[in-house]
C-alpha cells in the first residue's frame, strides 16, 4: 500500500463530501429558524453524529448563541425535561434512521410544539426528513473506508455544515470580539478576543 497516496484519496473523498453540498433556500431557513428561537437551541445525534452535535452546541454558546446538547438515550430518562416551548431542535444523523434519535424529536414535540426541528440527514429515504420542519441535506456521500462503513466523509460534510450555520448566525447577529471574550474568556482564544493584536 502507498500509504501518502492512501491518506491523499481519504483527505479528497471527505473535501469532495463537503463540496458536494447543495446549499438552497433550506440552509436560509434554518438560519433563520435559529435566529428568531425564541427558546434554546438545543441539539442531539447519536454515535460520531452526537460527537458532531455535541460540539455544534459548544460553538454556538461561544459565540452568543445559548445551546447544548442532549444525549438521545438519556432524553429517554429524564434529560427530555431540559426541552421547552420555543426551543429549537437540531438533529444529526447520517442515516435518518437511528431509533433514538426519531424517537427524541417524536417525544420532544409533546413538551414543544412551537420549536422548529432542523434534521441533517443524508439518506433520502432517511425518516429524519418526515419529521423535521427544515431538511438540510446532505446529499449521497461515499465513505472512503474500506468496508464502506466507517462515517468519516459524511461526519466530515456534517461537521462543516454545523460550522457554517455558526458562523454565518454569528455574523447575523452582529456578535463583537468582547462577546466572544465573555464566553470564552480562557486560553489563548480568551486572551486573544480581550487584546487587539496577539
Amino acid at each position: 500500500m502507498d500509504i501518502a497516496a492512501r491518506i491523499r484519496e481519504i483527505l479528497h473523498a471527505e473535501a469532495e463530501a463537503i463540496r458536494s453540498i447543495a446549499v438552497d433556500e433550506s440552509f436560509e431557513r434554518a438560519v433563520a429558524a435559529m435566529e428568531n428561537c425564541p427558546g434554546k437551541i438545543i441539539t442531539v445525534g447519536m454515535g460520531k453524529a452526537g460527537f458532531v452535535a455535541r460540539r455544534f452546541a459548544a460553538t454556538l454558546a461561544s459565540t452568543a448563541t445559548p445551546a447544548f446538547y442532549i444525549h438521545p438515550s438519556e432524553a429517554a430518562h429524564g434529560d427530555l425535561g431540559h426541552i421547552d416551548t420555543g426551543d429549537c431542535l437540531i438533529a444529526f444523523s447520517t442515516s435518518g434512521k437511528t431509533r433514538e434519535v426519531l424517537e427524541c424529536i417524536e417525544m420532544a414535540r409533546h413538551l414543544n410544539n412551537q420549536g422548529k426541528v432542523i434534521g441533517i440527514t443524508s439518506h433520502p429515504d432517511s425518516g429524519l426528513r418526515d419529521l423535521a420542519d427544515i431538511v438540510l441535506d446532505m446529499g449521497v456521500i461515499e465513505e472512503p473506508c474500506p468496508l464502506g462503513l466507517t462515517p468519516s466523509a459524511s461526519i466530515a460534510a456534517m461537521s462543516a455544515i454545523a460550522d457554517a450555520l455558526t458562523l454565518t448566525l454569528m455574523e447575523r447577529k452582529g456578535v463583537t470580539r468582547e462577546d466572544y471574550g465573555v464566553r470564552h474568556h480562557g486560553g489563548y482564544l480568551g486572551r486573544k478576543a480581550r487584546l487587539d493584536n496577539v
